[in-house]
């Protein structure tokens, strides 16, 4: 392909949106609106791609806290009509409901097959200064037929998420010894288990599962049903850290009540039998144990063999594409540095994260954003309505309503929780070990039947 001028009138080009997920779309409405015009490129094959992934999944918040404002607004003269406001959809009804309608109205504005591989400011690496900011952007694109494409854009609105690189096994944030050699015993999503084939996998087996959030609470609820048809199931629950006031959540205190309620059932579980927790234990390695793995933590410990292990330890953000712009990232969480310390899980494992916008979002590099869970990094919490907020203020900033940026137009609901997740959480076991937050110390401790839980914790 021929190369394209530098002479770019970069006004009439138009803001590349990465990303067709809830808040790459909704990014678009809301360039739509404001007159801008946007273009979303999306590696899937169709809107939503990560979401139907994890389509079995009911979501914890309501429909009325999952539609953003502008795509209403966009979807309402086709005769689109909300769900019901006050129930919870799964993810595959997210994504069919609403996104899928509302891509059909973006329509040529959204290209599929089209995967990002870098970005950067047009002839200027990130070392070179004269005249950047003049020059737009040039994205590089990989199509689904294998060829490559060069897109020059004014803006760019990275709404990639965090789906595809989820944490590995490992304590130390690297993957655990032996964690490739195990892969074929090894998930790393909440399984579904309406799948026969899936539930195969699990059902009369040990599984363990790893991770203290909302998708963990999730799984071991899962298993804990299947326990009740196909005797021999069992979930060993690993944490990282103690158990505490905070471990399962809310409860009836969190604002989002199927939240509260999604770890009242991990618990149950838990109390129940159908889970033992296994706290302060750090895996170093998984080993072959004949059919079956052992984990092995960095104290020395080892479990007994389980047949299968599901890791949810946390999400990560793919930023080798953005690795030619300027940008000013947390050294911790990979976030923006001024939306951190409002996010940042050593600190806030307590209370409500603020509304953000353009403000929080911004870097050295001029119209720049990275928005939705991709603009979290490793921190949890997050939930939809906080990446919609995110996109109205981004878009009105790009539309030179300075005003309107700044202005907030969301109040979030308490989390109820301390150490708590949003609707995309997959916290680590960061909160409170270098002395923030109010979560008990680790210990070493294994609940069954008839065993009373820990005491301490907030």
């Amino acid at each position: 392909m021929t190369a394209p001028s530098t002479e770019v009138p970069t006004a009439a080009l138009p803001t590349v949106v990465i990303g067709a997920g809830p808040i790459g779309l909704a990014a678009a409405a809301h360039l739509v609106e404001r007159g801008l015009e946007p273009l979303v490129l999306e590696a899937g094959d169709r809107a939503g791609s990560a979401v139907r992934e994890w389509s079995h999944v009911r979501l914890f918040s309501t429909w009325a806290e999952l539609v953003d404002p502008a795509a209403e607004k966009l979807l309402a003269p086709t005769g689109w009509t909300a769900p019901d406001g006050a129930t919870y959809p799964t993810g595959g009804d997210w994504a069919e409901k609403y996104l899928q309608p509302l891509a059909e109205v973006l329509d040529d504005k959204l290209r599929f097959g089209a995967r990002v591989t870098g970005v950067s400011r047009l002839g200027r690496d990130r070392v070179v200064d004269a005249d950047r900011e003049q020059q737009p952007f040039t994205i590089h694109v990989l199509n689904a037929d294998g060829s490559e494409e060069r897109i020059t854009a004014r803006a760019v609105i990275d709404a990639s998420g965090t789906w595809s690189a989820p944490s590995p096994i490992g304590g130390d944030g690297l993957p655990a010894l032996g964690e490739r050699a195990a892969a074929d015993r090894i998930s790393y999503r909440v399984p579904d288990l309406k799948d026969s084939a899936v539930r195969a996998r699990y059902a009369g087996r040990r599984t363990a599962v790893i991770g203290s959030g909302a998708s963990a609470f999730t799984a071991l609820a899962y298993l804990a049903e299947l326990a009740k048809e196909a005797p021999g199931t069992h979930a060993v629950w690993i944490l990282r850290r103690g158990i505490g006031g905070s471990t399962f959540g809310g409860g009836e205190a969190d604002q989002l009540p199927a939240r509260g309620a999604l770890g009242l059932a991990a618990k149950a579980a838990v109390d129940e039998g159908y889970a033992d927790a296994v706290t302060g234990f750090r895996t170093s390695a998984v080993e072959k144990a004949g059919e079956q793995v052992v984990l092995a933590a960095e104290d020395g410990r080892r479990l007994d063999p389980v047949d299968e292990v599901i890791v949810l330890t946390g999400l990560r953000p793919d930023l080798s594409f953005v690795a030619e712009l300027r940008l000013s990232l947390d050294e911790r969480l990979q976030a923006p540095a001024e939306l951190s310390p409002l996010i940042d899980p050593n600190v806030h494992s307590c209370g409500t994260v603020y509304p953000h916008g353009a403000g929080e979002l911004s870097h050295p590099e001029k119209d720049v954003y990275l928005v939705g869970m991709k603009s979290y990094g490793r921190a949890p919490t997050f939930l939809a309505m906080t990446g919609y907020e995110q996109v109205r203020s981004v878009a009105a900033a790009l539309a030179g309503d300075q005003e309107a940026a700044e202005r907030v137009e969301l109040t979030l609901p308490e989390t109820g929780v301390c150490g708590g997740a949003g609707l995309f959480d997959e916290p680590d076991a960061t909160k409170s070990e270098a002395g923030g937050g109010c979560c008990a110390a680790p210990t070493t401790l294994r609940i069954g039947i008839g065993a009373p839980a820990a005491s301490g914790g907030c």
